[in-house]
């Protein structure tokens, strides 16, 4: 069970799978519905801070290294500006609900991005994405499993 709950809780580190896959596979995996859903939601949250902290550095120096790499830093700066607007708009709760839909393109990672960006400072934008991450984990759960899993 130990290797199942290390897997879970990587795959939820992961960018694009996050927990919408990892709650899912967790419980295939045997782990029960509590168990799969917070290791997720750990797992989810662990790269938040140091991509908060650091993407505007590491992409400044992946600017470069290469076109490539450039290019690829564009694409994600122009996905963050995309989604920036909702979030300046209605800030705390902007991330919140930006983080919280469990659909591609949005999440922790796409909120990490977005909040880098805007030079938000890791204390105000970690409680938003903490409590986007949660509400997007009941959503996962209650969509996969039903209400009675979270009980």
């Amino acid at each position: 069970m130990i290797k199942e709950a290390v897997i879970t809780f990587l795959m939820a580190m992961v960018p694009v799978v996050e927990l919408r896959g990892a709650i899912p596979y967790g419980v295939l995996a045997g782990l029960s519905v509590p168990a799969a859903f917070v290791l997720a939601v750990l797992g989810n949250l662990a790269p938040i801070p140091i991509l908060v902290v650091f993407t505007r550095k590491v992409f400044e120096w992946l600017r470069t290294k290469s076109e490539g790499l450039d290019r690829m830093v564009s694409r994600l700066e122009a996905k963050a500006e995309k989604n920036k607007e909702v979030v300046e708009r209605y800030e705390f709760w902007g991330l919140v609900v930006l983080v919280a839909i469990p659909l591609p393109g949005t999440g922790a990672w796409t909120g990490a991005l977005v909040a880098a960006m805007m030079d938000m400072r890791l204390k105000r934008a970690m409680p938003a994405i903490m409590l986007g991450v949660l509400i997007a984990g009941v959503i996962v759960t209650t969509l996969t499993y039903g209400v009675d899993a979270l009980l």
